[in-house]
């Protein structure tokens, strides 16, 4: 059983997860998945490229990748070398090509060539991990079962003080359980614009953060740019 003090804490950070995310939803109101897809395999495809590459670079790819291979079968039959060729400049492209035509493989085997909606069917997919799952569930299904975490989403959850852990699954979490599911799926989105436009990997623009009065990091980093003005003496003080 928690303690009163403890019900409090929770019952507290769930209101300031919830103040975070009415924040996010003013400054960006039409947040959605920035990978271009128009069928389930084109999303599951891109998101397997997303991996160390931008969403940007992966659309580039997939432009003409998705005229190229149209079903799953054409991804499974594929020459593995031609494939990689395709794929290349997402980088880590022997390892992404391996794993997509393996995945199209099995799902040509198991599923008819069409991709499943089950998070269980989906992770025992080659090359497939509860993010990219959550990624076709949630914008191609529209089933939301958990939340996307990416570095992005990991890197923010930390920063505003909505976990401390840097496993995704325990951050995963950690956002489940401060947000109510239906935000689930706009969070990551708003998460990941907010950390593309503002709360940078390298240098964060806390100054230029709406919601830098909820973020203890935001708050420790503006204390410490004010600290040493208000360090220094007046003039004519002695």
């Amino acid at each position: 059983m928690p303690t009163s003090d403890q019900t409090q804490a929770s019952a507290a950070e769930r209101q300031r997860a919830e103040q975070i995310v009415a924040g996010l939803r003013q400054l960006y109101p039409d947040a959605k998945c920035s990978l271009d897809f128009t069928t389930p395999l084109e999303l599951l495809v891109a998101t397997m490229l997303s991996a160390q590459c931008t969403d940007e670079r992966v659309n580039q790819v997939t432009k003409s990748l998705f005229t190229k291979y149209r079903s799953a079968q054409d991804y499974a039959s594929a020459d593995p070398e031609t494939l990689e060729q395709d794929v290349k400049q997402t980088g880590f492209y022997r390892n992404k090509a391996k794993h997509i035509r393996e995945a199209a493989q099995m799902l040509v085997e198991r599923y008819g060539g069409e991709v499943p909606q089950a998070m269980d069917e989906l992770i025992a997919l080659p090359g497939v991990a509860r993010k990219t799952a959550n990624v076709v569930m949630g914008n191609a299904y529209g089933v939301v079962e958990g939340v996307v975490v990416d570095t992005h989403v990991g890197r923010l959850a930390r920063r505003l003080g909505l976990t401390e852990s840097e496993d995704p699954v325990r951050v995963e979490q950690d956002l489940m359980a401060l947000a109510p599911q239906r935000d689930w799926l706009d969070l990551s989105h708003m998460l990941i614009m907010h950390g593309r436009a503002i709360c940078q990997a390298r240098k964060p623009l806390c100054a230029e953060c709406s919601l830098a009065p909820l973020c203890p990091t935001g708050q420790a980093t503006l204390q410490l740019a004010a600290a040493p003005a208000a360090a220094k003496p007046k003039r004519g003080a002695k």
